[in-house]
């Protein structure tokens, strides 16, 4: 039944991903001064809001897995972390493109973009500490550990151009896009997270299999040792 579901799922992401690209670049208009390359700003800010949502939901099972010690929380908290992470390298690539035609360069010290970029290097190390620690406790701990670390780096994102007078983009709040690009936006935003969600539950369930084959592994192993031992045991001995 899961099977079925992720399916479908993963269909209506698949059709939501071409409706948005229609959307995008056949139905939006094109933008006055920046023209065909603000079309990036639909992806850009719906993955951004994805990644937030991917890192979130780490978070929280990060905490959940500390306080209680649940194998299957710590399973979704990776899925969060890696979908999340694969979101923010697309917002980081996305973003310089956007940045060269408005700004006229790639890169600048705006406080948005470093924070952005401190939130994804905290989250690159989560998911490299994940690859190459193995499972075992402290790795799931110092991932834990990293993750409530990069959260609370992401209200700062939020307000940074509020707070530290920022020159970073906010067409939202600002009204400054059309009806048309509004619908364009609801259309790309509905893409990405079906896909977000598509790749997180995919994700969880891989993890869950492999904490299935681990399960079995170490029974396995623990049994295989216990008739070794019982081989080797000289009360079994016949005089």
């Amino acid at each position: 039944m899961m099977s079925d579901k992720l399916s479908w799922l993963a269909v209506f992401a698949s059709l939501a991903v071409l409706s948005a690209l229609g959307a995008v670049f056949g139905y939006a208009p094109v933008e006055a001064s920046m023209g065909i390359v603000q079309k990036i700003f639909y992806f850009h800010v719906s993955s951004a809001l994805a990644a937030y949502t991917g890192f979130f939901l780490c978070c929280g099972a990060s905490i959940y897995y500390l306080l209680k010690g649940d194998r299957r929380a710590d399973v979704v908290a990776r899925a969060g972390a890696e979908v999340g992470v694969l979101f923010c390298t697309f917002v980081l690539i996305s973003g310089p493109l956007w940045a060269r035609k408005a700004w006229g360069t790639w890169w600048t010290g705006e406080p948005r973009l470093m924070l952005t970029m401190v939130a994804a290097l905290i989250f690159y190390a989560y998911v490299v500490v994940r690859s190459i620690g193995g499972r075992t406790e402290i790795t799931r701990r110092i991932c834990a550990a990293l993750a409530i670390l990069g959260v609370a780096d992401i209200p700062l994102v939020h307000f940074a151009v509020q707070k530290w007078r920022g020159n970073h983009p906010r067409v939202l709040r600002n009204g400054g896009i059309s009806d048309e690009m509004e619908v364009a936006l609801t259309v790309a935003m509905l893409a990405v997270f079906s896909l977000f969600a598509t790749l997180v539950l995919l994700r969880i369930r891989v993890g869950l299999a492999e904490e299935k084959v681990e399960r079995l592994h170490r029974l396995a192993t623990a049994r295989g040792n216990d008739i070794e031992d019982r081989r080797r045991s000289p009360l079994l001995e016949t005089p």
